[in-house]
């Protein structure tokens, strides 16, 4: 503990929109956050700043220049550093009474039951081009009644999914189990955000790799996954309401200036979104049969 630091004084400009007694409440709360990179570190800091008290974070991976434009713990001081050690101490540099622990192999089946024990969130950082683990935690957190949130900074935006205790889950949404991992992106991609808003200002389209498992990225999209996720947090460790859970999904792209609530009854399995995931199969089977032909030239 900081000789000079003061929990009370930390965070009492809170108060107004919570109540001291609700601050209280935060502080005794526990969020699992898998991912440490682009949203993932954001989403710590911020809800290290609404006053949570209890963390448990995961990543594996390293930081690196292409990690610059996006991720809150990359900077040169901190390149080729464990994500998961630099958020560590950036979120003890805010809360040093802080009860934190690191998972620095990154979520696995191994040890996924031990990152949600006694959780009261979870929270996904992951990276898009991770399926099976994203799928995995998220069945869990169904089996044990803990609420997930997933937000994508896609474009310049956020689409984001609330899934709670004995609501839809996220297989039964997405539909993910069985697919070709290629199949898996499409599904959540177009569950995660059905109206694609962020398509009609994709400028180059080729800079999305799908072999290569990379993509454009911005690190506005990422703040703004960030601020959604912890109002919505706010809500769900409250006991707040309304929380509009899956089915329903909600969209905010600031570069369009529009948010979009909507619901999909029937997750990715409805006609129209069945529709539209066969004819992304099809682009997506095309586009990697391009990209697999340009790499042996």
């Amino acid at each position: 503990m900081t000789a000079n630091f003061n929990y009370t004084e930390a965070f009492s400009r809170n108060i107004g929109w919570i109540t001291d007694a609700e601050q209280q409440i935060l502080r005794g709360k526990r969020v699992a956050i898998a991912g440490m990179g682009g949203v993932g570190g954001a989403h710590l800091l911020t809800l290290t700043r609404l006053g949570v008290g209890k963390f448990y974070i995961a990543d594996l991976d390293t930081f690196e220049l292409a990690n610059f434009n996006r991720q809150v713990g990359a900077t040169t001081a901190t390149l080729g550093q464990q994500k998961v050690e630099v958020l560590f101490r950036q979120a003890l540099e805010i809360n040093p009474e802080l009860d934190l622990r690191m998972f620095p192999t990154g979520l696995n089946t191994d040890n996924l039951d031990d990152f949600l024990r006694d959780v009261d969130l979870f929270v996904d950082g992951l990276d898009f081009f991770a399926p099976d683990i994203r799928s995995l935690a998220f069945g869990r957190c169904h089996a044990l009644g803990i609420p997930a949130i997933t937000a994508g900074p896609i474009g310049m935006g956020a689409p984001y999914l609330i899934f709670l205790p004995g609501g839809m889950s996220f297989e039964q949404y997405f539909r993910l189990d069985g697919q070709p991992v290629e199949r898996q992106y499409v599904n959540f991609l177009l569950g995660l955000t059905p109206t694609a808003l962020h398509r009609g200002y994709l400028v180059e389209p080729g800079r999305l790799n799908l072999a290569g498992r990379s993509g454009p990225s911005t690190g506005m999209a990422c703040q703004l996954c960030a601020g959604i996720v912890g109002i919505e947090a706010l809500k769900i460790l409250l006991g707040r309401s309304p929380v509009h859970a899956a089915p329903w999904y909600q969209i905010f792209d600031a570069y369009r200036g529009r948010y979009i609530r909507g619901r999909l009854r029937w997750g990715n399995r409805g006609p129209l979104q069945t529709i539209k995931r066969w004819i992304a199969y099809r682009a997506v089977r095309q586009r990697l049969a391009q990209e697999r032909s340009a790499a042996l030239i």
